[in-house]
């Protein structure tokens, strides 16, 4: 099921409230009439039943009105003038209303899916909108990235609420299956993020990944246990974070180097102090060292390998490679002017 954002309720569900409404408001007239059954003149003039209520009360409301049932005396007229008729009224409105909205709902579902569908491409699909999914969307979202270019995939109908609520498309299924990962048209998005809370899913869903694309979407997975990383590497991630690991290191990190630690808290924290960033080398950069660069080049990526800056010599740079820099946040440079 496809969620876009500011999802109306089902049409479904609407058409059972108004049912409801519908059989209530027939219940309470004929309630209304049995209560007054002896000021009405049926053409048999044997008096009106529970039935004969029925009856009058659905040829009523419905503007049937064969005339075989009729009020005679003034307190049934005056109950039909007061009543009756506006009870009519109010049937018609919500018999009506309902096949409208219930066909309007479809029509514009269909019509906003198939929209959307046109228009998605080079799109980036995140499976999994927990604690690692939503970091890795903010990150998305803080580095420019278009929010509609962002698919969630999830099967908890929390986040899949979470999600639509935030303005993400949210395709509510289970990532393991070809047939939702179709429904995000994986095979031509830009990346895959795979952000679940079992190891054993990751795997599964990079392999299917792989199958539906063979090999030509980028995947980007995280995992708990580093035992797990290579099995995820094999199955055909193309980066594999582990987060316990990581977390670990965080740890021993704080405790053996307090200060560094604040450093990549201010790093990875969107919105405040410094950000890394990538881009790509200027034509007038290359040949040049980077540490003469204006900005605060901390890694050179060429063809897909990383270059560190460290040591006596660095690499010089050239056509193609990707510059990895430190850049102040916006809010920070906002808050020193």
């Amino acid at each position: 099921m496809i969620h876009l954002p500011m999802v109306r309720k089902g049409p479904l569900r609407a058409l059972g409230v108004r049912l409801a409404l519908a059989v209530g408001l027939v219940l309470v007239t004929v309630a209304i009439i049995y209560a007054d059954r002896d000021g009405y003149r049926d053409v048999n003039a044997d008096g009106l039943t529970l039935l004969d209520c029925f009856y009058y009360a659905v040829v009523s409301l419905s503007t049937t009105g064969y005339g075989d049932i009729t009020p005679v005396t003034p307190d049934a007229r005056l109950v039909n003038v007061l009543i009756v008729t506006p009870a009519r009224v109010l049937f018609l409105i919500i018999l009506v209303g309902t096949t409208l909205e219930v066909l309007t709902d479809q029509y514009r579902n269909t019509l906003r899916v198939t929209r959307w569908r046109r228009k998605l491409k080079d799109h980036i699909i995140v499976c999994g909108y927990g604690t690692k999914g939503r970091a890795a969307v903010d990150a998305l979202l803080e580095n420019g990235y278009d929010k509609a270019k962002i698919v969630v995939v999830e099967t908890s109908e929390v986040a899949v609420r979470g999600a639509a609520a935030n303005g993400l498309v949210v395709i509510e299924g289970n990532a393991t299956r070809s047939t939702v990962l179709n429904q995000a048209d994986v095979k031509h998005c830009k990346a895959v993020i795979i952000a679940t809370d079992r190891d054993e899913a990751s795997v599964l869903i990079t392999l299917t990944v792989r199958q539906l694309t063979a090999g030509q979407v980028r995947i980007i997975a995280a995992v708990r246990e580093q035992e797990n990383a290579a099995l995820l590497k094999q199955s055909g991630a193309h980066h594999v974070i582990v987060s316990s690991a990581t977390a670990g290191r965080l740890l021993g990190l704080t405790t053996t180097s307090p200060p560094l630690i604040d450093v990549v808290e201010d790093l990875l924290t969107p919105g405040q102090g410094m950000a890394l960033a990538m881009r790509s080398a200027e034509r007038g950069e290359v040949g040049t060292n980077p540490r003469e660069l204006a900005t605060l080049v901390v890694a050179l990526i060429r063809r897909g390998k990383v270059l560190p800056l460290g040591g006596d010599q660095s690499p010089s740079i050239e056509t193609g490679d990707l510059l990895v820099y430190i850049r102040a946040e916006e809010s920070n440079v906002s808050a020193t002017v």
